[in-house]
């Protein structure tokens, strides 16, 4: 009986247990939601990989416990498989982000853009800051009538050193995340700064609140909708991309 048991560990050792239909178990589930933030990886009934970007951004340095947060380390390879994966045919990315780090939601936001597969964003409470990016870099975006965007201007935590390099790095890094914008959006750099540097708007810091229609007029999002008018747009966008 011992023999008979330990090779049975042998065979089992390094896999998890599946249900007996093949499909994962709730433990699967859990582990899958912990790792990636998401419950499911699209399989042969789901063309459309589903990607939330929530809370705020982490980058390099660690977010308290008690931050909602999305960690950049987790969405990367999750960009690269939707690329890879020939049984994924577009990307729905779902957004309600405050912000966060500049230069990982940057670089996110550059691998959404460099996707060969049809890419729809969608704004769901709120896309601020580094959040604008984002959105903008799918082929098309849509955000929810009560949305809300702010445009500022970048801001650094912890020491400044008040020296001319300083405020060259600052910006330098404000115009990474303009030209990125400009480009992948219909707003104009000139009414972008305009936006940014708003002294009217925000009470104790400058820049723009944007709500849901607002967002469209400036041409920083292409229409409002909700999960049905993404859903249809990135399924039109996957046909003509058949053709």
């Amino acid at each position: 009986m011992e023999r008979i048991t330990l090779e049975r560990n042998k065979r089992t050792y390094g896999r998890r247990p599946k249900n007996s239909n093949g499909s994962k178990t709730q433990k699967d589930i859990a582990e899958d939601i912990k790792s990636f933030g998401v419950s499911n990886v699209p399989g042969p009934k789901s063309s459309i990989h589903t990607l939330a970007i929530i809370g705020q951004i982490e980058g390099h340095v660690l977010l308290p416990t008690q931050n909602k947060a999305t960690k950049y380390e987790h969405i990367m390879p999750q960009l690269v498989n939707v690329e890879e994966n020939d049984e994924i045919e577009g990307l729905l990315l779902l957004l309600n982000t405050i912000g966060g780090d500049v230069e990982a939601g940057l670089a996110i936001a550059e691998m959404i853009a460099s996707i060969s597969k049809p890419k729809v964003s969608l704004v769901l409470g709120g896309g601020h800051s580094i959040g604008v990016p984002l959105a903008t870099a799918a082929d098309y975006s849509f955000i929810a009538p009560s949305a809300t965007m702010t445009i500022h201007p970048i801001r650094m935590n912890g020491l400044v050193i008040g020296v001319p390099q300083t405020f060259r790095y600052f910006y330098k890094m404000q115009q990474r995340i303009t030209e990125f914008i400009v480009k992948h959006s219909g707003i104009k750099a000139e009414k972008l700064h305009e936006l940014m540097t708003a002294t009217d708007e925000l009470a104790n810091d400058i820049g723009t609140i944007l709500i849901g229609r607002e967002t469209v007029e400036h041409g920083i999002i292409n229409e409002v909708g909700g999960v049905k008018e993404a859903f249809q747009k990135l399924r039109e966008l996957i046909e003509q991309s058949k053709n």
